[in-house]
């Protein structure tokens, strides 16, 4: 196995980790007894655990980047506002269906790092881009893009509060139900 594939694997399941037993449950020993490695083995790729976190917090932004290409979403296609809630309630959707483990590490690591200025923000930008939410409210002539679109991203980070450990979690994703609570709270928003 690569060091590229090893360290991947150590993200990886450091990640499930977090989300299944919490923050304090993530050590070197932890994910070498869960990956049945010999004893150092993730500490050799992650020196700290700060180091760990940083990789974390990659791997998840290099993730959530990739998952938002592949949704296809354009500002230039933004003329149709109902498509493109549908669109993106889908998409979120598939992130809480999908990558729900990457959800949960991510925002017990953003709590837990609110002291840590660096890995905090590179966290909370993790998932959802700033600047696209600007640019889609822009095309659509939105009085204040840059207000709407951080009101926006509020939405969306509170829906996958909600849908993780809120009021929804009992709604499952990748349903008709789950995208369509999603498009019917995504569309107010997108509306000037």
């Amino acid at each position: 196995m690569s060091t590229t594939d090893r360290r991947t694997l150590i993200v990886d399941a450091a990640i499930e980790l977090i989300a299944r037993s919490g923050i304090r449950a993530l050590t070197h020993r932890a994910l070498d007894t869960a990956l049945e490695l010999p004893p150092g083995s993730s500490s050799y790729y992650f020196r700290t655990k700060r180091a760990l976190i940083e990789a974390i917090a990659d791997r998840i932004s290099a993730r959530s980047r990739s998952d938002f290409v592949a949704a296809g979403f354009a500002a230039s296609d933004a003329a149709d506002l109902p498509s493109i809630a549908h669109g993106i309630a889908a998409w979120l959707d598939r992130l809480l269906l999908e990558r729900r483990d990457h959800l949960i590490a991510r925002h017990a690591l953003i709590i837990d790092l609110i002291g840590d200025p660096e890995l905090h923000a590179r966290l909370s930008k993790s998932l959802f881009s700033l600047e696209g939410a600007q640019e889609l409210f822009r095309a659509n002539d939105f009085h204040d893009p840059n207000t709407a679109a951080a009101d926006f991203l509020a939405v969306l980070e509170g829906a996958v509060f909600d849908r993780l450990a809120g009021n929804r979690k009992d709604l499952p994703p990748g349903t008709p139900a789950s995208i369509s609570q999603l498009t019917a709270l995504l569309s107010p928003h997108l509306h000037h």
